[in-house]
């Protein structure tokens, strides 16, 4: 089973390291943020399995960071559960509303942390025959579910916008994808939207693929494709 990520947001350091500590334990990959700030900019570069999030943050709070995932494409799917205090039952109402999956009050028991995080995570699970498969194109491996590309075994570490952009490429060896179809299927976070922009993503897609950049062939006046097997 693929290790899942999740992302603690809080500013207390003691709480953080309490969940971060009692969550690894069980397996979990464990990433953090300080900051509603810095939690949007992790889950839209990570798009973590679970985000467990503090509503009483300093400057963007839980409640905007909720909205902001939300209303993003590319986060929505992010299950979300909130840290909340003792009296904030209008914040978890608020919370419920715009579409986190759960919430645990503070002071809080660790295990029954884990096992909300536990439950959360099996209902976001999609069926096994729903499960994106691993690509394997030319010596490279891509494997949608893990977000990873790995050359003879070894990662590479590619932004959101330049992994959609591969593996779109790559479902479809040999097929030509115009600029405007990549915008479409590529759009995220990191990625301005417009046509231009789709050659400086393959630029940069071409320079950490290294020799293997070459597989990804220009159509003059058209778009690109993946060199075919």
């Amino acid at each position: 089973m693929t290790r899942k990520t999740i992302l603690v947001v809080d500013d207390e350091d003691d709480i953080l390291e309490l969940i971060r500590f009692n969550l690894a334990r069980e397996g979990f990959h464990i990433e953090a943020a300080t900051s509603g700030e810095k939690a949007l900019k992790k889950a839209a570069a990570l798009l973590p399995d679970l985000l467990i999030l503090d509503l009483m943050l300093p400057g963007i709070d839980g409640l905007e960071v909720t909205r902001r995932m939300k209303g993003d494409a590319r986060t929505r799917a992010v299950p979300i559960i909130m840290l909340t205090a003792k009296g904030e039952e209008a914040d978890i109402v608020s919370g419920l509303e715009l579409g986190a999956d759960d919430y645990v009050v503070k002071p809080f028991s660790p295990r029954i942390l884990i096992a909300r995080a536990k439950a959360v995570l099996r209902r976001h699970e999609p069926p096994a025959n729903d499960m994106p498969k691993a690509i394997r194109v030319h010596e490279l491996l891509i494997h949608p579910g893990r977000r990873e590309v790995r050359i003879a075994d070894h990662p590479v570490d590619l932004t959101y916008s330049e992994f959609q952009l591969l593996y779109y490429l790559a479902k479809r060896p040999g097929w030509v994808a115009t600029r405007s179809q990549i915008v479409d299927a590529v759009r995220g976070y990191d990625y301005p939207v417009t046509e231009r922009s789709v050659d400086v993503q393959v630029v940069g897609l071409r320079k950490k693929l290294g020799k293997y950049g070459a597989y990804i062939e220009t159509v003059r006046g058209v778009g690109y494709r993946l060199k075919e097997t």
